[in-house]
């Protein structure tokens, strides 16, 4: 859950917009034919229900801190579904062996078409030096201050990678209760 910012609506509220949201779900509370991966769990439009079975509220011109709470809200939420990730969906697909190797097939395909045309003529990062042995063998040797240097380097940089620890700060996977 990464959290984007807290937005205080009035004095009482405060409400928390996330970023992303991982949404799990009991098993069994969703079945294959009810799960569409790329449909929205929450419609972008939500439609406007009255309250109690009464007819809809409309604000009088007094209540523009109400009807801005109500902007705020609808964006926030907006913006959290369109963010969710529905991990169910994943279990629910299954792909059937031929269909896996046809995908196999065809990604294959399309990497040996990229390959070729990519350019084959790449320089090499660094040059050869194994059809000149002896030139290789006949320079200077390295200076030892630049051997002490190197080794000093690795040397922090073992000490550093040694203490570096994670220190768990809260559960990755959340479990929500879904009535």
């Amino acid at each position: 859950l990464a959290v984007s910012r807290l937005n205080p609506i009035c004095e009482s509220w405060t409400i928390l917009e996330v970023e992303y949201l991982i949404v799990y779900y009991p098993f069994g509370h969703i079945s294959p034919q009810t799960v569409h991966e790329r449909e929205p769990l929450i419609s972008p439009n939500p439609p406007s229900k009255p309250l109690n079975g009464g007819t809809s509220w409309n604000p009088g011109p007094g209540s523009s801190a109400l009807s801005n709470e109500q902007a705020l809200l609808s964006s926030i939420l907006t913006k959290t579904a369109q963010n969710i990730i529905d991990v169910s969906a994943a279990d629910a697909i299954m792909v059937e062996p031929h269909e896996y190797m046809d995908r196999a097939r065809q990604y294959s395909a399309k990497l040996t078409v990229l390959s070729t045309s990519l350019p084959q003529n790449k320089a090499l990062a660094l040059p050869s030096l194994t059809s000149q042995p002896h030139q290789v063998l006949a320079s200077d040797l390295v200076p030892y201050s630049d051997v002490q240097q190197v080794s000093k380097i690795a040397a922090y940089a073992y000490s550093a990678i040694s203490q570096i620890k994670v220190d768990a700060k809260e559960d990755l996977v959340v479990q929500f209760a879904i009535p």
